[in-house]
């Protein structure tokens, strides 16, 4: 054993040296937040090389990045081939430590005949897989074949083939026709997908038992990190690469399984003790990373789930001050309070980053526009900033052209976005005819539509009467219909602020549903980005000087220069992308019903706690939850009710601040807590229940998703038909119920 290791070894705590040296029976680590896993796992390949004189071939450990795999790689051979006496000198190509994807490719190649693969087959990413979608179905929308290739790949998540029942993947009945299409023409050209790195091998070892003997042979040791994250197919890959005499050993944290919409099954760590009989369970649970109280808050959080091993943080750290919980009036209070906390620590001197958590990326926008206007250097994590995203800058551009007819770079941008057949031939024509047109590029537009081809000339003169409806808005002027005619009198009505003028556009244009799309295949948030754009507009008049004084504040905003992001004092981050990260203040931000949690589904609920264990054990010193009373929804002031998952929080665990409430809305100052607790017990003999069909001047048609109490009044959330959800107090909203169609559903 050289130095290094057994200086390791003795640096382990209990449970982490228990964990290392078990060798017996399969092991199931549960590493709770903060516990050193990475140091357990890394420690425990060293111990069985440098002390068991385990053959490093014989080892295999996977987990799901290149970054983790390579600070394992690192970390295991520092403690082997360390300075001083006992170097053992491990060769790093004798080590397997892989992803689960690299690993797969690293079999088929090795066993790429029996796979029925050439030797040097290539692997395609999801842009390669679209167009090869594209060249069996050139008469189908990119955007299309990428949802369809979306779905293949969640098909083989599950190790399903086009033969296999795939009705849990997608209705659609052109679905399995398409999938065998793809799959049959991407074995003949002898390529595979990232999907195929899995479930091939899968295929080989349980189809060709000379594969799996020798595969089972060379490994007699598997150690898989972050199991909670894994999907079935990598299950089953576990499952047939383990023989019965192997080792196997997996570490997680059956509470930070937060990657359901990837495929993850956090099935697999609770049912593991079933998988392998005789499975050894130890817990690390002492955390180094938080305080007491934080561990205490996040430990009564997460309790409230059913699916789980269950496990008790504690620290040596000592005390600390308890969480705050902000009950704040509106979203702008909860970006001042943010403001003035980074301002405080900077007077007061404080060392370390002030954190911002959300739920969604489009929350980033007021945090941002802020700390630029205080001139506050901050880093956004995992997200560009909110003004420089596609979908942002596409709605933007429309406004712009919309502001300044001549505006080419803005034009070029949007007229044939979403695709309208108008290719750079067809811009070009429309140039032409500037001259004539004064400049205008929309006169310049309904002049060339005679020179283009019919299909393109319908296409451009739907998009220059768009553009005239909504500059005839924007002007003042009488509203007309989509089509160019004049709106009927009990329409003549001005919008009340640019948002209802921007959301028209957004719906109008085709931009909603085109990044609607966009996010189905790719699981994003650009909808909701767009979104936050009306919302922005919503404190603007709807007017021609409204509309400029807008984008001045856009191109402002955007325009700003931040100071070096390395000395950064702020990070914005999704609470998804703070897995793995820890940070000295947390602000999390966003805890209302409809936005923390989202919505009703048992399974999504537990995972949205589980987010929220993961969000809070993040904080080092200090944590503070913010939620607010009202919030800007589709551009208008919408009230809403605290998390549910602040009303499972015990009132001793967190300071409660809601000077700033008047009541009603759920918040009642000091009583909070207990109150929210009492009031949502109360959900019997509703007069809104669930399912009940609903009907509202600014959304259109829903139905009620969930209904209780908040104190004495009726709260109903509805999901509309349009895919938006807003909360309502009915006996203060204008809600009017209408009957359901006859299937028993609004649409």
């Amino acid at each position: 054993m050289t130095p290094t290791l057994h200086a390791a070894l003795a640096g382990l705590n209990p449970a982490q040296r228990e964990a290392v040296m078990h060798l017996d029976s399969p092991l199931l680590i549960l590493a709770g937040a903060g516990s050193g896993k990475t140091r357990v796992i890394t420690v425990k390949i060293a111990w069985l090389i440098g002390e068991r004189g385990v053959d490093p071939r014989s080892i295999l450990a996977v987990t799901f990045t290149n970054k983790a795999a390579g600070e394992m790689r690192e970390r295991a051979l520092a403690l082997l081939n360390g300075d001083g006496d006992g170097e053992v000198g491990v060769d790093p190509r004798d080590l397997s430590l892989r992803t689960f994807h690299s690993f797969g490719a690293w079999m088929l190649r090795r066993n790429s005949d029996v796979a029925g693969l050439p030797r040097g087959f290539n692997i395609y990413d999801d842009d390669d897989s679209i167009t090869l979608l594209k060249a069996l179905y050139p008469e189908q929308k990119r955007v299309t074949l990428a949802r369809f290739y979306h779905l293949i790949s969640r098909a083989k998540d599950y190790c399903l083939s086009p033969d296999d029942d795939l009705s849990d993947i997608s209705e659609d009945p052109e679905f399995v026709e398409v999938y065998r299409a793809y799959q049959t023409r991407l074995e003949e050209i002898g390529n595979v997908d990232f999907g195929d790195l899995i479930m091939k091998p899968v295929q080989l070892l349980e189809r060709e038992p000379v594969v799996a003997q020798r595969m089972q042979r060379r490994f007699r040791y598997i150690l898989v990190d972050e199991y909670q994250d894994s999907n079935v197919a990598q299950y089953r890959m576990l499952r047939a690469l383990a023989a019965d005499d192997a080792f196997v050993c997996v570490v997680g944290d059956d509470d930070q399984s937060i990657y359901r919409f990837r495929g993850a099954e956090v099935q697999n760590i609770l049912t593991f003790p079933d998988t392998f009989p005789g499975t050894h369970v130890v817990r690390l649970e002492q955390n180094y990373r938080s305080t007491a109280p934080i561990l205490d808050l996040a430990g009564a959080v997460v309790a409230n789930n059913q699916g789980r091993l269950g496990k008790t943080l504690f620290t040596d750290r000592g005390d600390g001050e308890l969480p705050r919980l902000l009950l704040l009036p509106d979203q702008d209070d909860e970006v001042s309070f943010v403001i003035d906390r980074v301002r405080r620590a900077e007077r007061a001197g404080e060392e370390g980053e002030t954190a911002v958590l959300y739920r969604t990326n489009a929350q980033s926008r007021a945090f941002e526009t802020a700390l630029l206007r205080e001139n506050i250097p901050y880093r956004i994590v995992g997200a560009v900033r909110f003004w420089d995203r596609e979908e942002v800058k596409d709605a933007v551009a429309f406004l712009k052209f919309l502001a300044n007819p001549r505006d080419e770079v803005s034009f070029r941008r949007i007229v044939n976005k979403p695709a309208r057949g108008l290719g750079a031939k067809s811009v070009e024509r429309i140039l032409e005819k500037l001259a004539p047109a004064r400049g205008d590029l929309s006169a310049a537009a309904d002049y060339a539509i005679p020179d283009l081809s019919r299909k393109a000339g319908t296409a451009l003169g739907a998009f220059v009467r768009l553009v005239e409806r909504l500059r005839t808005l924007i002007e003042g002027g009488a509203p007309r219909t989509p089509d160019g005619a004049p709106a009927p009198e009990s329409a003549a009505t001005t919008p009340a602020s640019l948002a209802a003028i921007v959301e028209d556009m957004l719906a109008s244009s085709g931009l909603s549903q085109y990044h609607k799309e966009q996010d189905e295949v790719s699981g994003t948030q650009k909808l909701q980005n767009l979104e936050e754009l009306i919302n922005a507009a919503s404190l603007y008049a709807a007017s021609l000087e409204g509309l400029t004084d807008f984008l001045e504040v856009i191109e402002l905003d955007s325009a700003r220069e931040q100071a070096d992001n390395a000395d950064a004092r702020v990070v914005l981050i999704t609470m998804h992308n703070t897995k793995g990260l820890e940070f000295d203040r947390v602000v999390i931000t966003g805890l209302e019903e409809g936005l923390f949690p989202r919505d009703d589904d048992p399974e999504e609920l537990e995972e949205e706690r589980r987010l929220f264990y993961v969000a809070i054990t993040r904080a080092r010193h200090e944590l503070t939850l913010t939620s607010c009373r009202y919030r800007r929804l589709h551009g208008k002031l919408t009230d809403f009710l605290p998390s549910r998952f602040l009303t499972e929080i015990p009132r001793e665990l967190v300071q409660v601040d809601a000077d700033g409430y008047s009541g009603g809305s759920g918040h009642d100052g000091a009583g909070t807590l207990a109150g929210l607790r009492a009031g949502r017990s109360r959900g019997e003999n509703h007069p809104w229940p669930k399912g009940t069909a609903v009907y509202h001047d600014d959304y259109g048609a829903g139905v009620v998703t969930r209904a209780w109490y908040a104190g004495s009044e009726a709260v109903v959330l509805v999901r509309f038909e349009t895919g938006a959800t807003a909360q309502f107090i009915p006996k203060y909203t204008l809600l009017e119920r209408i009957a359901a169609d006859a299937g028993g559903e609004v649409w």
